[in-house]
């Protein structure tokens, strides 16, 4: 059974966390913060300034007393997740066998309920190198009212816990440093860490180079594009428009098109820096497919990212005022719209309307994830061709939406060892008594055992944003940079793919054989370093 052969996998430890009786912490000068500087350090006046600590390896041992750790998934899925906890279980094991790991059920309504079990070995065996999070199971609770951290304190008393590790995106990270606060304006000694995890890629900075699942999630979603390309190619009548998971950002579908080459990619980033309109956005795919049908290639594979809908300058305006009228709970907010975005509202299909207006994500904002907009872009080519001129080819779309499929495979190395360090980095930092801080991994691009452990303040990455309509202290998500290597890569090469076979066949993760296929990092990782 090839998921027996991969609980074998052994993560190769970066040097500076093998003995992890004998490491040296660093510290940087004080940090600030992404924005905002007045307002995030009156909210978080214990944790606002500290400094970035460096881990390295050290001659000189120290005695460690045996922990109680809690940790937890928030959020959804990613790929890794279970060797974080692999990697903290045998790190407090390493530095005292006495030490406990209890995981907290169902996400952080398990520490507001206290609801936990004690992770054994035999728990921890059964889900290394594994994808999900099913050994705890994750949730989308924040513990952000007086009661949810009341009770988030009551349970850190009772279990007598050390540190809580929160494994989370950028809110659940924002949700560690709140808690973090209130312990220690409670008295509590109870450390909280996050670690980084998203798919989307978002939550990557100076400090966080990539977050943790993107690699697992970008290289199944390659596949699946390939082989649709492959497909496309051989049947020869099929235009393929592919949605992919990334509410705010486009990483994911930028990455995806360095690693599969397909013939038209639109960067959500790139639309909202050149004011495109849904209508140009349309053409351009048109003018692509008119120019491969004089080639006698009435097929293509067209890469769309699902949050492509708010980088529409028209559509944001739209969904800000949305956002802010719909916290007030109206009877008919339509009404209450200006008249450009009432205007827009009026242009869109009925069912993107409804989408608009009647899912809502945690924060009380559009839930960008639900609107099809790979059939909005679809039709809307459709549509268009029927009235462009001399275009005689013959236009047959087919729609996908690749999402959940990339959440829970088993990870690939790079995150299955990448997940492994950082629980060990988080164990580290409980030892250490930090709090407040993210547990990081850096200097990627190198061999693994070179890779540097490092904790960063969760404060330093925030600035105030709107969220439910109020001005709230978050962590600064991470957009594509139009002037990356990345992007530019991608960009001196688009055009060859539009009209050249140049398309790129990735096939599966690859698991065992030369670390040449098998530890492929990130191409934006590669790129950026």
């Amino acid at each position: 059974m090839i998921d027996e052969e991969r609980k074998k996998y052994k993560p190769t430890i970066p040097k500076d966390l093998i003995n992890l009786s004998a490491v040296s912490f660093a510290k940087s000068d004080p940090t600030s913060c992404m924005g905002d500087q007045e307002q995030i350090q009156s909210q978080f006046s214990s944790l606002f300034g500290e400094p970035i600590i460096k881990i390295s390896s050290d001659t000189q041992k120290s005695d460690s007393i045996s922990m109680k750790i809690g940790v937890v998934f928030s959020g959804g899925q990613a790929s890794g997740g279970h060797n974080v906890i692999c990697g903290l279980f045998d790190a407090i094991g390493e530095m005292n066998p006495k030490s406990e790991l209890f995981g907290f059920i169902g996400g952080p309504s398990g520490i507001v309920e206290n609801q936990y079990k004690k992770l054994e070995k035999e728990d921890v065996d059964f889900v290394r190198n594994m994808g999900g999070f099913d050994l705890i199971g994750s949730g989308r609770t924040k513990i952000e009212t007086d009661d949810q951290l009341k009770s988030s304190l009551e349970t850190a008393k009772k279990l007598k816990l050390d540190a809580i590790i929160v494994i989370g995106g950028d809110d659940s990270n924002t949700n560690a440093a709140f808690l973090a606060q209130y312990f220690l304006d409670n008295g509590c000694t109870t450390s909280v860490i996050g670690v980084p995890k998203t798919i989307d890629g978002d939550l990557r900075n100076d400090q966080v180079e990539i977050s943790f699942g993107f690699d697992t999630a970008c290289k199944c979603y390659s596949e699946m594009i390939s082989n649709i390309e492959r497909d496309a190619i051989s049947a020869k009548k099929y235009y393929h428009f592919i949605k992919l998971m990334g509410r705010s950002a486009s990483h994911i579908a930028l990455e995806c098109a360095l690693n599969t080459h397909p013939n038209f990619t639109v960067i959500g980033e790139e639309v909202k820096e050149k004011k495109m309109t849904l209508d140009q956005i349309v053409s351009d795919i048109c003018d692509m497919i008119v120019k491969r049908s004089e080639m006698d290639h009435n097929f293509g594979v067209v890469l769309i990212p699902e949050g492509l809908i708010e980088f529409i300058p028209e559509m944001e305006v739209l969904i800000g005022e949305l956002n802010s009228i719909l916290a007030k709970n109206p009877t008919d907010p339509i009404s209450d719209l200006s008249s450009e975005a009432k205007k827009t509202f009026q242009s869109i299909p009925k069912s993107i309307q409804d989408q608009l207006l009647l899912d809502r994500d945690p924060h009380g904002n559009v839930q960008v994830s639900h609107i099809s907009t790979e059939k909005l872009i679809s039709q809307s080519v459709k549509e268009k061709l029927k009235q462009w001129e001399g275009y005689k080819g013959k236009f047959s779309p087919v729609e996908h939406f690749f999402g959940y499929e990339g959440r829970a495979a088993f990870p690939s190395n790079f995150d299955a060892t990448y997940c492994y360090a950082l629980g060990r980095v988080a164990a580290l930092l409980a030892k250490k008594k930090l709090t407040g801080y993210m547990a990081l991994v850096k200097n990627l691009t190198k061999k693994s055992v070179e890779w540097v452990p490092c904790g960063v303040p969760i404060v330093s990455m925030m600035n105030m944003e709107i969220r439910k309509g109020k001005s709230k202290p978050v962590i600064r998500k991470s957009l594509v940079d139009l002037n990356s290597k990345s992007f530019k890569t991608f960009a001196n090469s688009r055009e060859e793919w539009m009209f050249e076979p140049c398309y790129n066949y990735v096939g599966s993760i690859q698991y065992f054989g030369p670390e040449s296929v098998t530890d492929q990092i990130p191409k934006i990782v590669q790129l950026e370093g």
